[in-house]
């Protein structure tokens, strides 16, 4: 499988994510940009999680069908279709640990095609669909503590 490159000009990888994109700021998606988009690609999958919480992965934002030309999401813009968070929410919820350092996996995907799914899909939803389509793949980490 192809690596994608995920990176965001508001933090590097395994570094502090800012205030301003965490529940302590303005809780707003950061900018990120990808590269090494296969030419066959036709739509992105955005998932961000934190494996460290307390009752098991938390996700914090799902993301589908971002057209394949978007190599730049934007801060504080819905990319593509948002499915439900872990706090049932749709949209973007910014990094929010109870106590100590957490790690906020941002990881998309590259697809041979768009997702039929309803807007009140969940993570593991987007993921059965997308099995079989998965053309590349990569993860950004970043860290935050309160």
């Amino acid at each position: 499988m192809k690596e994608l490159s995920i990176k965001s000009p508001a933090f590097e990888h395994g570094k502090l994510i800012p205030k301003k994109y965490s529940c302590d700021g303005q809780d707003i998606n950061p900018p990120l940009t990808i590269e090494g988009i296969p030419k066959e690609a036709k739509t992105f999958v955005l998932a961000v999680d934190d494996p460290d919480a307390p009752s098991g992965t938390f996700d914090h934002w799902i993301v589908w069908n971002i057209p394949a030309s978007a190599s730049k999401i934007g801060e504080n813009t819905v990319p593509g279709t948002e499915g439900m968070n872990s706090a049932r929410e749709q949209g973007y919820m910014g990094p929010c640990p109870p106590s100590g350092t957490h790690r906020y996996f941002f990881k998309v995907y590259a697809l041979d095609t768009e997702l039929n799914l309803g807007v009140n899909s969940r993570k593991k939803d987007v993921e059965k669909a997308m099995q079989g389509h998965i053309l590349a793949k990569g993860e950004l980490m970043g860290l935050y503590s309160r």
